[in-house]
């Protein structure tokens, strides 16, 4: 943990403010949950909480499945950062922070099917070695998007019909894992 050196007080409610330079460098808006933590030494830890991230092990499992299964690069994500990768080298983008355009397009529940020149990079240094992507939102069954699927290819031959819904079957599936 590093020192900011901001001070805040506690109200008499119980709250405590989160200086606005710290919620936009943490990427925390309005509404995000936040899970409390304690440590012996009296520490108060806020961590942003990510529902698919609490499925980080199943997540991979599954990610490397499908991609062995479907023979393409496979990428889940949370609202913040990429948390499991298949068949795409994990060092370029596990635990990356996503992109301003993937965040943007996960907000907004889109769907993005895009080749050559149209590709969304996943992370600020996405090295973007393929030729086609299809992106798929997760929706919890509470209603709440709550990350991202992603197939990327780099043959430039079509993504068929059926990869895309099974695609759409593991963003379903995901999706449903959460409570």
């Amino acid at each position: 943990m590093r020192a900011t050196g901001i001070v805040r007080r506690i109200d008499d409610l119980g709250r405590v403010v989160i200086p606005k330079e710290i919620r936009k460098t943490l990427r925390i808006r309005e509404g995000d949950p936040l899970e409390i933590f304690t440590a012996k030494d009296g520490e108060v830890i806020l961590k942003k909480y990510s529902p698919i991230g609490e499925l980080n092990e199943f997540s991979q499992e599954y990610t490397e499945t499908l991609g062995e299964t479907l023979g393409y690069g496979i990428v889940v994500t949370d609202l913040d950062s990429i948390i499991a990768v298949s068949k795409l080298p994990k060092k370029d983008y596990k635990e990356k922070s996503i992109s301003d355009e993937l965040e943007q397009l996960i907000e907004n529940r889109e769907v993005k099917y895009a080749k050559d020149n149209k590709i969304l990079p996943l992370h600020k240094d996405d090295p973007m070695e393929y030729a086609k992507q299809i992106i798929m939102p997760i929706v919890s069954s509470s209603g709440d998007c709550i990350g991202s699927i992603v197939l990327v290819s780099k043959e430039s031959d079509g993504i068929s019909e059926t990869e895309e819904k099974i695609l759409k079957i593991a963003a379903n599936f995901l999706g449903k894992q959460v409570q």
